[in-house]
């Protein structure tokens, strides 16, 4: 039942926040006393609640009463390629918890942006008054799904001739998950990632260095929305223009453009809204953007609105297989 399924959601938050998905694996099973005794737990609280994560295959629990990992309960542990862990509790956590009960008054009113409402804040200026609370899970949560939306872009441009381009700048990159996926997979590129100077700063988060890229990757302090001091052949935007409304967006789109080549590219990553009769992420995730700040999930022809109001002409959009996300495409005009 739709109504009930935040007490699925809130589960999982708990079994992440309490890190239960750490002590636990594929191949070894565990008793609920076992787990509580290295972590501290009541083992019978315990037990139901690894109980209710096996009820939502995140668990098998055996007849004994032993406990391991699912392949979709594997990826919560904080050391999985692409940890799922850090966005349970971001998306279950109170911050997220909280500004959804401003959905009516929102829809009411015409005044979006309930973590506005909440918190007296934005939720990026939240994020870095509390480094250490939402901000460290908010970052964490973002690169580790990062890992997942890198695979859909490399998937939905598979078969785009990227031979031609040489230099590549990716526009709010955070740790360069993304750059640092294409420039594995195609030798011949080089790669910017743009951030804020917080965000580059954290040497020991950096994707090239941990993939010893370092030679073919850069880090660039700068705000996207003042200026982008990098000549690139295509830039990228990926997760970046769903969190800012029309006007933002135009601004950033503009200032990449003001040192596009010629005929250099903008390849725009987002969960884009389908037609009317299709049932899509997008569709929610677009509330939970309405809840979240200024932006929103947009479809394929306002993004195309956006690229030729900022001096781009819309080419064309590429879909991976799957079709969860989609790369828009425009070129400088």
């Amino acid at each position: 039942m739709i109504f009930l399924s935040k007490w699925s959601s809130q589960t999982l938050c708990a079994g992440a926040e309490l890190g239960v998905f750490d002590f636990l694996s594929k191949d070894n099973a565990r008793t609920a006393s076992e787990v509580a005794a290295e972590i501290d737990l009541d083992p019978k609280l315990l037990y139901r609640l690894l109980r209710a994560l096996a009820s939502l295959g995140l668990l098998n629990e055996s007849a004994e009463g032993h406990f391991n990992l699912t392949d979709r309960g594997v990826v919560l542990r904080s050391d999985a390629p692409g940890s799922l862990r850090y966005m349970a509790m971001l998306e279950g956590g109170e911050e997220h918890w909280a500004i959804w009960k401003y959905v009516p008054a929102m829809v009411r009113d015409g005044r979006q942006n309930a973590f506005l409402r909440e918190y007296g804040e934005m939720a990026f200026d939240h994020a870095r008054a509390n480094p250490d609370g939402y901000g460290a899970v908010f970052g964490k949560a973002m690169s580790g799904f990062s890992a997942i939306q890198s695979r859909w872009a490399l998937e939905a441009l598979r078969d785009y001739d990227l031979s031609p381009l040489a230099t590549w700048c990716d526009v709010g990159g955070g740790h360069g998950h993304l750059m640092c996926s294409f420039l594995t997979d195609y030798l011949h590129l080089s790669g910017t990632v743009l951030d804020l100077p917080e965000v580059v700063a954290e040497k020991d988060q950096l994707w090239a260095v941990k993939l010893g890229l370092e030679d073919r990757c850069r880090y660039v302090a700068a705000d996207m929305f003042k200026e982008v001091p990098i000549n690139a052949d295509v830039y990228s935007l990926k997760m970046i223009l769903h969190d800012w409304n029309d006007s933002e967006c135009m601004q950033i789109l503009r200032t990449i453009r003001r040192r596009a080549k010629p005929d250099g590219r903008v390849f725009i990553i987002e969960h884009i809204v389908p037609g009317s009769t299709e049932s899509h992420f997008s569709k929610l995730f677009d509330i939970h953007m309405m809840c979240w700040g200024t932006g929103q999930e947009r479809t394929e022809q306002e993004y195309a609105s956006l690229l030729e109001a900022s001096g781009w002409r819309f080419v064309t959009c590429h879909y991976p297989s799957h079709a969860n996300m989609g790369v828009v495409e425009g070129v400088a005009r």
